[in-house]
């Protein structure tokens, strides 16, 4: 890094801590020549300022003028019904249509029909691949292609995953959720990255997108699991389609995140030499987010085999199925090894496309290339088709039955322990029971009470005021309309119980992952300790634990946050951890060479620069809170969540699909009061 381009980064950190290890902007000479506009977190304070003492002054009057006169007009504070709109005749009426149209309407024919078709070729010719090859074709080329994209270690890992999912019992399976998920992952990355691309190059399409994403994100897939299996059927093409729309926003966030971050110094010296806007996209923006691309395949192929249980409920089969049908039978150890498989297909395919990406971004010029080295490639192709062919000499094209081990039984005899042990009675700090009835009384339920009891007009101007005054009024009016859709909806009481969980989830979910992300940021030890641990987390399948959670803490509202906790924690958790990590590491030395402590260099330098990434952390943290909300309602959670269930099954879409709009207009509420907006100006001040 050349000095021109470390000058900035080191007036930042000068800004932030002052000579001596000191906080603070003068002080020496030194700080004579320091602008309080030298660092992002300055110039929000100083935004605040300006701004807030004045929108103060005006919610102040707006509240001693607007507050009488709705309490008199509404004393109730019950949203009236007159607002409201029913939306079952229509929705039944299109559901109607589609039935009667779905075989003769050109639509459907000449457009759906496509894309069913080529979604079903897809995912056909990749699944007919894996069965020629067998099971000792695909393990030796899976861990040949680890090894010389990833190196041995990963090799191994890739190794030992495929035989563990063989000696499971679930190859055949394996391979059917393999098949769907190579061409959903594709799919969902060529989509997001288109997404990402245009609004990370316009700043009026990002912010078109981010509603976009956030419904696509948040909106439950029970919730639009019916409409397509009304245009699609049950299949294949349905099952795609849904795992898409849920594991392309992270790709687009964090694209998006990457190019709109990329430093301004270097995207001016590649315009000085004259490159053209897409010369300056290919050789400096796209180099320049190559981690946030990464991050967000990351994101996407976790998202992507999350969902390879509700996949299976319209019919895309494979270990998802497996996991369903061991659930629907109260069988842990059942449903634990069709699981274990996803967790592993996870961990291979993030190790291996992240070792692609290192190389393709970073190799050496004198080193191996990923793309070069054909006689290489075309010997692992060899090996990989030999190993193939003694696998069919030898009469074995799925894994041998008599190597199976059985681990059903063990593993439910274990979930009865710790049900015995566990849920009570255990000395000094109770049982899970306990905790759990503590949780609820202490916090859900003031939450909820509180809430329920709020007047509906007193929601909007505390939201509104909220939204105001960290944005901008467009900001204010989104938030209020997005709060006033649910009543209009008619599903305002419903909203207020699950905003009471969703808000008890987030601060859980935040205080925990920015506490572990810190750690993580300062320890490349813990940071690998904790990535496979991560990586469970998000792709173990929901369901797995809904037996386990409702055993230690019966059925409530208390598993149903516990469960939102787990699924949305780690990707808190990674966001935080590279946000911190890409903060410019001559801002961080120069703040050293000041004489700032520790904690100084995370209060005053990491936590300011990082500020974007921990501002994602908290969306992704609200979006992914939101899209488990179902697994609440099928808990015992309630609310939306068991309407969104209870509408899936009986087939009533509009009870299903009004209370996952009604979810989404929550997420964009929650977004719009927790994501600054500054205000642009025509000078730019």
């Amino acid at each position: 890094m050349s000095a021109a381009t470390t000058a900035p980064a080191r007036e930042r950190a000068a800004g932030a801590v002052a000579p001596g290890g000191a906080a603070g902007g003068s002080g020496g000479a030194d700080g004579a020549t320091e602008n309080p506009k030298d660092t992002e977190a300055t110039r929000f304070q100083a935004l605040l300022r300006h701004r807030g003492i004045g929108k103060i002054l005006l919610l102040a009057v707006a509240a001693a003028v607007l507050v009488p006169l709705a309490s008199a007009k509404w004393g109730s504070g019950t949203w009236p019904e007159a607002l409201s709109v029913d939306l079952s005749e229509p929705l039944g009426k299109a559901s109607d249509w589609i039935i009667d149209n779905r075989d003769s309407h050109p639509l459907f024919l000449y457009f759906f029909g496509h894309v069913s078709n080529a979604v079903v070729i897809s995912v056909r010719a990749v699944y007919v691949v894996l069965l020629t090859l067998g099971w000792t074709g695909v393990t030796a080329g899976v861990t040949l292609v680890a090894w010389r994209i990833a190196g041995l270690r990963i090799a191994a890992v890739a190794l030992l995953s495929f035989v563990l999912s063989g000696m499971l019992g679930m190859w055949v399976p394996t391979m059917q959720t393999l098949a769907l998920m190579v061409v959903a992952v594709l799919a969902s990355a060529v989509v997001g990255a288109l997404l990402g691309l245009v609004g990370g190059l316009s700043d009026r399409m990002f912010r078109l997108l981010r509603p976009v994403l956030d419904t696509m994100q948040i909106l439950p897939a029970f919730s639009y699991l019916l409409p397509v299996v009304l245009i699609f059927g049950l299949g294949v093409p349905a099952a795609l389609l849904t795992t898409v729309v849920y594991a392309a926003p992270p790709m687009a966030r964090l694209t998006a995140l990457g190019l709109r971050g990329a430093d301004p110094g270097v995207l001016e010296a590649v315009s000085s030499l004259g490159a053209t806007g897409r010369q300056r996209l290919l050789t400096a923006r796209l180099p320049l987010a190559r981690k946030e691309l990464l991050l967000g395949l990351n994101q996407t192929i976790m998202m992507a085999l999350s969902m390879a249980v509700v996949a299976c409920m319209i019919g895309a089969g494979g270990l998802g199925d497996r996991v369903y049908q061991a659930l629907a039978s109260v069988d842990v150890g059942a449903a634990l090894a069709a699981a274990i498989p996803i967790v592993l297909l996870a961990i291979v395919m993030d190790r291996v496309t992240a070792a692609a990406g290192e190389r393709l971004g970073s190799a050496p010029a004198d080193g191996p290339r990923l793309l070069r080295g054909w006689r290489v490639w075309a010997g692992v192709a060899v090996l990989t088709a030999a190993i193939a062919l003694v696998g069919r000499l030898a009469g074995s094209m799925v894994w041998p039955s008599a190597w199976v081990v059985e681990i059903a039984r063990p593993v439910n005899d274990f979930k009865e322990w710790m049900v015995d042990h566990l849920y009570s009675g255990v000395p000094v700090v109770g049982g899970t029971a306990d905790w759990a009835a503590h949780f609820t009384s202490d916090v859900l339920d003031p939450l909820r009470d509180g809430l329920t009891a709020l007047p509906w007009w007193g929601a909007l101007l505390i939201v509104a005021a909220l939204a105001w005054l960290i944005g901008t009024w467009r900001t204010a009016l989104t938030a209020v309309f997005a709060l006033a859709a649910i009543g209009v909806l008619g599903v305002w009481n419903p909203s207020m119980n699950t905003l009471s969980q969703v808000i008890a989830a987030l601060a859980a979910t935040l205080i925990l992952g920015f506490g572990i992300g810190i750690l993580a940021a300062g320890s490349e030890r813990f940071e690998r300790l904790l990535r496979p641990v991560l990586d469970v987390m998000q792709t173990m399948p929901q369901f797995v634990y809904l037996i386990p959670v409702v055993a230690l803490f019966a059925v409530g509202r208390a598993p149903a946050v516990a469960a939102a906790v787990t699924y949305a924690l780690p990707a808190v958790i990674r966001i935080t951890t590279q946000g911190l990590r890409q903060v410019d590491p001559a801002a961080m030395e120069s703040a050293r060479s000041l004489g700032a402590t520790r904690w100084q260099l995370l209060r005053q330098v990491q936590l300011p620069l990082a500020r974007p990434s921990m501002l994602l952390a908290v969306n992704q943290g609200v979006v992914l809170v939101l899209a488990v909300v179902i697994i609440g309602g099928l808990v015992g959670g309630g609310a939306l969540g068991y309407d969104v269930v209870t509408g899936l099954a009986t087939g009533d879409l509009a009870l299903g699909l009004v209370a996952g709009v009604a979810i989404v207009c929550l997420g964009l509420v929650l977004d719009r009061v927790t994501q600054p907006t500054e205000r642009r100006t025509a000078k730019g001040a």
